[in-house]
């Protein structure tokens, strides 16, 4: 500021500098704006400087994308800077847009819940929106998350649906990637564990908890923070996981994915009576009850369209069908637990068994008889009459000009057409020939010559 006043009284840039104590070639930056005060020149670049633009365009298409999520997608890039100087960067470049609709109110007591190791495991389905087509899961996929309430440690299982079989089969699943059992589950209010007209937990699901040794607790309406582990869970795995998810990717490979990220999440700083640790070690150390050698036996049973070829697309795998079923509406059922799966019409008639291949490993897996009568039938279709040809000169045949000119009013060019029989031209006849001379033996002969 004095320099700028000095100068605009008049003084030179070398009294200026032998007054201020600086050197001339700063005074002339100063007076010619290039530099500002307080702006220190950078001695060396900043390492989000290549990555700026791709971190402006991301944040721009999803303000409410997670730094963690865009830290994942720059490591691959080459950024090797840490997750504390890429917030502190996006807080100074101002990368993230505000989102006003997203203001909620806040301000509500909470409480830290005690979880004691080997207590509690807490579970909840998530709802996927827009998922790949390729699946046929419709408007939305299905998550099922199971988070153990002590360290924290979650793992994750997508099904097709939500219904009893499917959520058996993910509850297995999640259990098995957890490594055992809690001493209790924890639910919401769903309808496939619990009976909210009855008010206790339904007898199939009770059948579940019997079955791998567990007591359920089910959530007392409107208090969701009871689960609150689970529901930070299901938030990391939309947000780390879900929201970058590509269209080409399979139900097998967004499996695997999820697993990943599960599993990389397990490092996850954790601090226990002062000293540091990870939720992974933390839920090592808890004790857990072994797991039954094979899932609760429920049925699955899953709606699935035959292909040309006579092939059942189910879990990454191919199975056959008889011939005669393109484009049919079939069910597999497999028993949970099991190792062959059936295939049935619609009717609930059993046309074909199978032995289970493993998920997504892109077998085709044909029954010998399937594969003689599918050739018998190729074979019988076989001939070797020559192709349609479709530039022969084929006019509109004479029925078809009959109902033309039926459909116009027009007379018939059809002979038979033009034949009218009308019996009241031959009552008239008569009747003229009976008002004539009396009729007589020799009369009616000439009458009927007459009249012929």
């Amino acid at each position: 500021m004095e320099a700028h006043a000095l100068h605009r009284r008049g003084w030179s840039i070398s009294a200026i500098a032998r007054h201020l104590g600086h050197d001339r070639k700063t005074i002339r930056a100063y007076l010619n704006g290039v530099r500002e005060p307080g702006v220190r020149r950078k001695s060396v670049p900043d390492l989000i400087d290549p990555f700026v633009e791709y971190c402006r365009i991301r944040l721009a298409d999803d303000p409410h994308l997670w730094a963690s999520t865009l830290l994942d997608e720059l490591r691959p890039l080459g950024f090797t800077g840490s997750y504390q100087s890429l917030t502190a960067a996006v807080r100074r470049l101002g990368l993230r847009p505000s989102c006003h609709a997203c203001h909620a109110a806040r301000g509500r007591d909470v409480a830290i819940i005690d979880h004691p190791p080997g207590a509690e495991t807490q579970f909840d389905w998530v709802e996927l929106p827009d998922p790949p087509a390729g699946w046929g899961c419709g408007r939305d996929a299905h998550l099922l998350v199971g988070a153990l309430s002590h360290s924290g440690r979650w793992r994750g299982v997508l099904a097709e649906a939500e219904d009893f079989p499917h959520l058996v089969e993910a509850l297995d699943g999640v259990l098995r990637r957890l490594g055992g059992i809690t001493d209790a589950w924890r639910f919401d209010r769903m309808s496939t564990v619990f009976n909210n007209t009855s008010g206790h937990v339904t007898a199939a699901f009770a059948a579940v908890a019997k079955h791998y040794g567990a007591a359920v607790a089910v959530c007392p309406p409107r208090r969701g923070n009871r689960k609150g582990v689970v529901e930070k869970a299901n938030h990391a795995a939309a947000q780390r996981w879900w929201r970058t998810l590509a269209d080409e990717v399979t139900f097998e490979q967004a499996q695997a994915g999820v697993d990943a990220v599960a599993v990389r999440l397990d490092g996850r700083a954790r601090r226990r009576e002062g000293q540091r640790t990870t939720v992974g070690a933390l839920a090592d150390a808890e004790p857990l009850h072994p797991l039954p050698l094979v899932a609760f036996p429920a049925e699955l049973a899953a709606a699935r369209k035959v292909s040309v070829q006579g092939l059942v697309d189910f879990r990454g795998n191919q199975y056959s069908v008889p011939p005669g079923m393109p484009g049919a509406e079939v069910s597999v059922r497999l028993r949970l637990g099991a190792d062959v799966l059936h295939i049935a019409t619609a009717a609930g008639v059993i046309i074909a068994a199978h032995r289970l291949a493993p998920a997504g490993a892109g077998r085709v897996v044909r029954d010998d008889g399937h594969v003689v009568a599918l050739e018998k039938a190729v074979l019988s279709a076989f001939t070797d009459a020559g192709p349609c040809r479709h530039k022969t000169r084929r006019p509109p045949s004479q029925a078809a000009r009959v109902e033309a000119a039926r459909l116009q009013g027009l007379p018939s060019d059809d002979p038979a057409a033009r034949v009218v029989i009308d019996m009241a031209s031959y009552a008239a006849a008569a009747a003229r020939l009976n008002q004539s001379t009396p009729s007589t033996t020799d009369g009616a002969g000439s009458n009927d010559e007459e009249m012929a």
